[in-house]
């Protein structure tokens, strides 16, 4: 008896364009972030969103064009939560600025969630020599100074120290430090002073993680 239609296995080309296309992003952002532009491959992102190799190539054609959609992609996914903390109102008695920064440092934090977002974008500033990804990561790292600056109202020095809290978070992540959180005072303390109430989502993420690997 030969299978109905509905019996048949649906194949991965029959997955929608556009979910298929997230698929990779999302599996490329986690290969990217932990290895990097450069130490990354094709077939790395094919084997993790469980695909071939040349289905990757023919969606997104170069590496490089790979790249910069995973960048474009963090890059709005950053932006969008930033514009969603710009959109709340200020608790009454606390300063816009001072409520700004809190909640936008949260935010930033829980974007660990989404695997790779906040190391594939320090990863693009990385391959800031690379002269396609590096005008491209430059002009990303622009348009969020523009809109802490211009939408949130910081002033330049206020940005300035946002944006290196920013950094040592990424740096914190890139050196897999927590991973050492409770075998090392010394990282226990400074990822308590970095990550404040976040603490347990950065640690619980970071297990996640190493279980999966």
């Amino acid at each position: 008896m030969s299978e109905t239609k509905a019996e048949r296995p649906v194949s991965a080309e029959r997955i929608p364009a556009i979910q298929r296309r997230e698929q990779i992003l999302a599996a490329a952002s986690e290969v990217f972030g932990e290895r990097g532009y450069a130490g990354a491959t094709t077939d790395q992102v094919a084997q993790a969103a469980g695909i071939s190799q040349p289905y990757v190539v023919r969606m997104f054609g170069t590496k490089e064009n790979l790249f910069i959609e995973v960048l474009e992609r963090a890059l709005d996914k950053l932006t969008v939560a930033y514009r969603s903390v710009l959109a709340e109102p200020t608790p009454v008695g606390e300063t816009r600025q001072s409520f700004l920064g809190q909640r936008l440092g949260e935010t930033y934090v829980d974007l660990i969630e989404d695997r790779g977002i906040l190391l594939s974008i320090m990863q693009g500033f990385v391959a800031g020599h690379e002269p396609v990804i590096g005008a491209r990561a430059r002009a990303g790292f622009l348009s969020i100074y523009r809109l802490l600056r211009d939408e949130a109202g910081f002033d330049a020095n206020a940005t300035m120290e946002f944006l290196a809290q920013g950094m040592l978070f990424n740096t914190l992540l890139a050196l897999r430090l927590p991973d050492s959180f409770n075998d090392d005072d010394t990282v226990e303390e400074l990822m308590r002073a970095t990550f404040t109430s976040k603490l347990d989502l950065v640690i619980g993420v970071s297990q996640e993680s190493e279980n999966h690997a």
